[in-house]
């Protein structure tokens, strides 16, 4: 697996498999970036740490959704209001965990709903069968 193009590239397609394998290793590694953040620092940290995980699944995402022949728009909108959440964390806007700010509320509630849409429309939907404008399927016999 080239891992430079998993997690930097941005063209090209990736079956489910790829994407789940990408996104556990990711989910571990900002796991344990996050735990070690918020013994060093807090909150604010740890939203450093989201914001640098950011790139790499969107990265990971992108070509998921060019397996699917998603608009990318989708994950933009996705990964900016995740990458405000964030900036709001670090600004120190965001309220705590006993009392978010409502701004936060608005953006996160719905953020989170289209987090499970997106997750199920990437991570369990099959990708369009045959080449598309983004490469050939991932899933055809060589």
């Amino acid at each position: 697996m080239d891992w430079a193009y998993l997690l930097n590239g941005f063209h090209g397609r990736i079956g489910r498999q790829t994407f789940w394998f990408a996104m556990g290793v990711l989910a571990i590694a900002e796991i344990f970036g996050h735990l070690i953040a918020e013994e060093i620092q807090g909150d604010r940290l740890s939203a450093i740490v989201d914001l640098a995980f950011t790139y790499p699944e969107f990265a990971v995402a992108v070509k998921r959704a060019h397996d699917r022949n998603m608009p990318i728009w989708l994950l933009i909108v996705f990964f900016g209001a995740g990458a405000l959440l964030d900036l709001f964390t670090v600004l120190g806007v965001a309220g705590n965990d006993e009392a978010p700010s409502m701004l936060s509320l608005v953006i996160a509630v719905p953020f989170t709903v289209f987090g499970l849409a997106l997750l199920v429309e990437l991570g369990f939907r099959r990708g369009t069968v045959g080449p598309n404008q983004n490469g050939p399927d991932p899933l055809a016999k060589v």
